[in-house]
């Protein structure tokens, strides 16, 4: 009972007031923030990375150049070419590109101080990513198909007549608002889950060891979830920046499929 007695009761834990963070005195719709900020940042990282390891090309690449050539690799010949196909595949691979390499890096500023902070958990972010793929799969499909082949090619033949309305109808669905908000949802759902219980337990942890008493023990154990956790995250932030942009992909190789 004493234990539960001297417990502090002041703690207040992290909440949506972490993800709006106004700066330079900004507020209202139009306020810079410090996603905003990042994204900045993050967009000068990856310019700056992709001019400095590659503006020396060498046959025997330095760690650089051979990092540079790893994440193009991956996205090139692991994604790209195995989702969209041989024909269709070159154009496609700035875009997912400057996707993946974008989403990377904002995503690991959520464990990098001073960042602390991943991007796309705020959904604004994700949303206008899942737009520009969203545009992009759909324009191509009806660029080869033509508008009339495209949005007929949703409905699979052979299908008896009667069901046909209600699996177009399904389908457009899918293709209209399925995919391009779970695309957003995904990405947006793991970022801020992860962000908001690192701060939890960072945070946590650290009123424990300032509360005295047995609490110094367990925020010392906080801590040490709060170290796993960072590098679970870490796998995590990978992870979703490689799954944002194989179902762009998956998505762009469908629509320009030839038996779409």
């Amino acid at each position: 009972m004493s234990i539960v007695a001297a417990a502090p009761t002041d703690y207040t834990a992290p909440g949506v007031e972490e993800f709006w963070q106004p700066l330079f005195g900004t507020d209202g719709p139009w306020a810079v923030t410090r996603p905003i900020l990042l994204m900045v940042v993050a967009t000068g990282i990856v310019v700056w990375w992709l001019l400095a390891t590659t503006k020396k090309k060498a046959l025997v690449p330095g760690r650089g150049q051979m990092g540079t050539e790893a994440v193009y690799g991956l996205v090139r010949n692991g994604i790209a070419r195995d989702l969209i196909g041989s024909k269709e595949f070159m154009r496609f691979v700035p875009l997912l590109f400057a996707l993946f390499t974008t989403i990377l890096v904002n995503n690991f500023f959520g464990v990098i101080p001073p960042f602390s902070y991943p991007t796309f958990s705020r959904i604004g972010f994700p949303i206008a990513l899942s737009l520009i793929v969203w545009v992009v799969f759909h324009v191509v499909g009806m660029r080869k198909h033509g508008f009339i082949g495209y949005w007929k090619s949703l409905v699979p033949a052979g299908l008896p007549k009667a069901m046909i309305p209600a699996i177009f109808f399904l389908e457009l669905i899918t293709d209209l608002f399925t995919r391009p908000v779970t695309l957003a949802l995904r990405l947006f759902g793991n970022m801020f889950a992860g962000h908001i219980l690192i701060v939890l337990f960072i945070t946590g942890g650290w009123y424990m060891l300032n509360s005295g008493g047995v609490l110094v023990v367990a925020g010392g154990v906080t801590w040490i979830f709060a170290f796993v956790m960072t590098l679970f995250e870490l796998l995590v932030e990978f992870l979703q920046a490689y799954v944002f942009t194989l179902l762009a992909a998956l998505y762009i190789g469908g629509a320009v499929a030839d038996e779409h």
